[in-house]
């Protein structure tokens, strides 16, 4: 098969930065996988506005913004398109699109069931697909993600532990957050339960110390709420963007991990932590069930006492803290690389197929 693939995430820095990490993460992943499970294949890695001269069995398109135009109108070949989750049309509220947003969903809905075949992350955003865009869900295909190989154990971790409670300047115990900042996340009601405990929080994600952005942009109201909810306050050690490496240990170093979000297409750091062997503490929303199924304490995320209530269970009891770490563990296992590979490249022989 010959099948091009757009990396314009990778490629463009800033093409698409609100969702940097996952869309970057994901493609990186799979064009490694793709090449090591599947050489037999030819891959044509492009980016948008190069020309594809050659002939292609089928273009995939590893990236879909509802209000961005990142589908093209007019497609030569066979085309898939990955959307992991379309969370801004289910919350439309909490997202306003605008005018333009609007304008520019209509043209990405009409090229998004012009293509062949859509892969998505999860049970629940293949249902939103089929509601919001109109597409009958047998032209949707399930295809879970992974946490990177590096995402394990560390074995014999206690020297690598002081120089990264050094580096950080972390206490000797504490509750870890990654991810983004968006409404979805719930950060003000995980904030209002920190703040009702004894314990402290390292928090991970970029957008969490950025200082340049619009605070009037509906989409950055939660942004503003909670730096203004932690400003000054010990118990929040934000960390901001840390490399892969030292984001490992921290997974192994954590009490706890809590992700208590609203929504979920996939839940990404969720399955990172129980690699690590971290336990979790999260919801029912969205995708996550799926994802982590009987290998986390399950919270309300609409309820801030809820949220305190499990992450203090989770953090004061050592056996929960085993019992959820030998779970999670367990169930990561059921997610890799080259599962998502395999049932990638299934998708693309039915597409080419025809079938």
């Amino acid at each position: 098969m010959i099948i091009g693939i757009d990396i314009s995430p990778l490629e463009k820095k800033n093409y698409l930065q609100h969702r940097v990490r996952g869309t970057g993460f994901y493609l990186k992943n799979l064009k490694k996988a793709l090449l090591k499970y599947y050489p037999e294949n030819k891959y044509i890695f492009f980016t948008r506005g190069e020309k594809l001269l050659q002939k292609l069995d089928l273009v995939h398109y590893p990236y879909f913004e509802p209000f961005f135009l990142t589908l093209p109108f007019f497609k030569k070949f066979k085309t898939i398109v990955t959307v992991h989750d379309l969370t801004p049309l289910v919350f439309p509220n909490y997202f306003p699109r605008g005018i333009k947003g609007e304008l520019r969903w209509q043209i990405q809905k009409k090229a998004l069931n012009k293509v062949e075949t859509i892969i998505t992350d999860s049970e629940s955003s293949k249902r939103d697909i089929s509601k919001f865009a109109g597409i009958d869900e047998n032209k949707i295909s399930v295809v879970y993600l992974a946490a990177g190989e590096e995402f394990k154990r560390i074995q014999n971790s206690e020297f690598k532990i002081q120089n990264l409670r050094k580096k950080y300047s972390l206490p000797e115990s504490f509750v870890l957050y990654v991810g983004d900042v968006t409404w979805n996340k719930n950060l003000p009601r995980l904030i209002e339960a920190i703040k009702k405990t004894n314990l402290k929080i390292v928090m991970i994600g970029e957008a969490l110390i950025s200082k340049d952005y619009d605070i009037d942009n509906p989409w950055n109201q939660d942004l503003r709420k909670i730096q203004e909810m932690i400003r000054n306050d010990g118990r929040f050690i934000r960390l901001g963007f840390v490399d892969q490496k030292d984001l490992v240990s921290l997974y192994n170093y954590a009490s706890v991990f809590a992700m208590p979000s609203l929504y979920e297409g996939f839940g990404l750091p969720i399955l990172e932590a129980m690699s690590c062997g971290c336990p979790v503490v999260t919801s029912r929303e969205g995708s996550i069930p799926e994802v982590a199924e009987d290998a986390v304490f399950y919270v309300d995320p609409y309820d801030a006492n809820s949220i305190r209530e499990g992450i203090e269970e989770v953090f004061s009891n050592t056996n929960l803290q085993k019992e959820l770490s030998e779970k999670g563990s367990i169930q990561s296992k059921k997610f890799s690389w080259q599962k998502t590979a395999k049932e990638t490249n299934a998708v693309y022989e039915e597409v080419i197929k025809g079938q």
